[in-house]
């Protein structure tokens, strides 16, 4: 079955620097933003929790501080962002503003999503965003970069994001409208995909060369976080982008190609932290949270009877019942001296025991294997 927008409870919006800087006058694209905000709201009204990757900080500050040439050094793309990112959150601020709704910005980098305790903290931090009824607005923290730029880091960014958060979908909006089976610019009788079922070696031959101009992106890119998207059980949508209300036109069937998640891709995780790590320490719980995690519910301090082992926050511990018996393994938000002081304490203690707020889980579910 084909997905659909209105379905997702969670969905991850990408936009590239073409469609965010009006690239004449380096400036932003305030109505088309205004429309965008307007399809967040809509989303947003029906239950939908929305996050925008955007792209476009270097773009709004290239003409103002002269440098127009088509290809900077590195330290002046750093320059540029530095510049431009506060430019972007503004415009995107002033967007959603304007529809009720309360921007918050987060600059990542793809080592953010891949250091386990970086990614623990920046998965909370989106959290604890929703939570509060605000739309996290996420670019790459391009000022810090070691290494040149490279194609598609948005791309890749957005993908990752999704999978951290566990999002339904991921939309690249687009300068077209999907994967075609050449490049529609240049072979005429390329053939639009609506659907790719699995990427093979075949699909993913069809990548092109990055597009000109100020867009850092391209089908290849595009491709390479269907990938990751889709093996962590999220589908994705390449749409084209340059329209009114971009995602109202997606869901009313607007042409655009779909990948499809992988079947059982989201337990691919739980299969990684169930079978291919070791754990560090011992939660040992008592009779009322071993019902309740066989319930499905995330492990509290108040249920936990000891704590054994030496582990640091992320690290996966084993979980047993209160004879011994295990009964799972799950990643620890709690390094194991902050584990020893909270154990049998209820969350709200957490703050007057730790003397500062952390998460009200021990082990949250997401990230808990039993058997």
């Amino acid at each position: 079955m084909v997905p659909s927008i209105g379905a997702a409870q969670r969905v991850v919006v990408k936009i590239g620097s073409a469609l965010v800087v009006d690239q004449k006058q380096t400036t932003p694209r305030t109505a088309w933003l205004d429309s965008v905000a307007a399809d967040i709201q809509a989303l947003r009204d029906r239950g939908t929790d929305v996050i925008v990757v955007s792209s476009g900080a270097i773009a709004l500050a290239r003409r103002s501080l002269g440098l127009t040439q088509k290809r900077l050094r590195l330290e002046e793309q750093q320059a540029a962002a530095a510049v431009g990112q506060i430019r972007l959150a503004q415009a995107w601020s002033q967007a959603l503003s304007g529809r009720g709704l309360t921007a918050a910005q987060l600059l990542l980098t793809l080592g953010d999503t891949e250091d386990r305790r970086r990614y623990l903290n920046a998965r909370a931090t989106l959290n604890t965003l929703f939570s509060l009824r605000c739309v996290p607005v996420i670019n790459e923290n391009d000022t810090v970069a070691t290494a040149e730029i490279r194609f598609g880091d948005n791309d890749r960014l957005a993908a990752r994001v999704a999978e951290m958060v566990q999002a339904d979908q991921l939309i690249l909006l687009s300068d077209i409208d999907g994967l075609y089976t050449a490049d529609p610019r240049r072979d005429r009788g390329a053939v639009h995909i609506p659907v790719v079922e699995a990427l093979t070696a075949e699909i993913e031959a069809m990548g092109g060369e990055p597009p000109p101009g100020y867009s850092s992106g391209g089908m290849r890119t595009k491709l390479v976080a269907a990938r990751i998207a889709s093996q962590a059980g999220c589908a994705m949508a390449i749409a084209l982008g340059d329209v009114e209300r971009p995602l109202q036109a997606l869901e009313r069937g607007g042409r655009c190609t779909w990948f499809l998640p992988v079947p059982e891709g989201r337990s691919a995780r739980k299969r990684w932290i169930g079978g291919s790590l070791s754990a560090l320490g011992t939660l040992t719980v008592d009779a009322g949270a071993a019902r309740a995690l066989a319930s499905g519910r995330s492990l509290l301090p108040a249920g936990v009877r000891s704590v054994s082992g030496v582990f640091e926050r992320g690290d996966p511990v084993a979980i047993a019942g209160p004879d011994g018996v295990a009964l799972g393994r799950g990643l620890s938000a709690y390094a194991s001296s902050d584990a020893e002081r909270i154990a049998g304490h209820r969350s709200d203690q957490i703050e007057a025991i730790l003397g500062w707020r952390g998460r009200d889980e021990m082990v949250h579910r997401d990230d808990l294997v039993l058997g």
